[in-house]
């Protein structure tokens, strides 16, 4: 593992991301090909995190967008929240690895994040309720 003690400043930049999809209530699965930027976001050092690319899904391709919002702590941690200004879950990467769990109404999303190296890190996001039964596996590798 990679320890990370500032992870706004490791997150800043372009990533390129690969993310396989699995709806195991379903027994599908797609991927999510594209680009997460890492970008300064007004004057309290936050910094906008947008990805944008293409879902595949059983064969057929989709535009994908998400815009997240990562607020930088004295610490060296982050909390993340969605574009609107909801909470989504905290970061801290000074070890290399971290867990969180985010509720989303009855469903529960459980991330794993490691920092592989100055130029990778992993996401998986294992979500389980009543409304979904699902698994996603990221990779990020650092552009340029």
């Amino acid at each position: 593992m990679h320890l990370v003690p500032d992870v706004a400043a490791y997150l800043t930049g372009r990533w390129h991301v690969e993310r396989a999809v699995y709806d195991l209530r379903a027994g599908t699965e797609g991927s999510f090909r594209g680009t997460a930027d890492f970008t300064p976001d007004g004057p309290d050092g936050a910094l906008c995190h947008t990805e944008e690319g293409e879902l595949t899904w059983e064969g057929v391709g989709y535009p994908a967008t998400r815009t997240l919002r990562l607020r930088p702590e004295p610490d060296g941690t982050a909390t993340v929240t969605f574009a609107d200004g909801r909470p989504f879950h905290d970061l801290d990467l000074r070890t290399g690895h971290w867990t969180t769990v985010h509720p989303c109404a009855a469903d529960r999303y459980e991330g794993v994040f490691t920092a592989v190296a100055a130029d990778r890190w992993h996401l998986e996001w294992r979500v389980t309720g009543p409304a979904k039964d699902q698994l996603l596996r990221s990779v990020y590798r650092r552009t340029g």
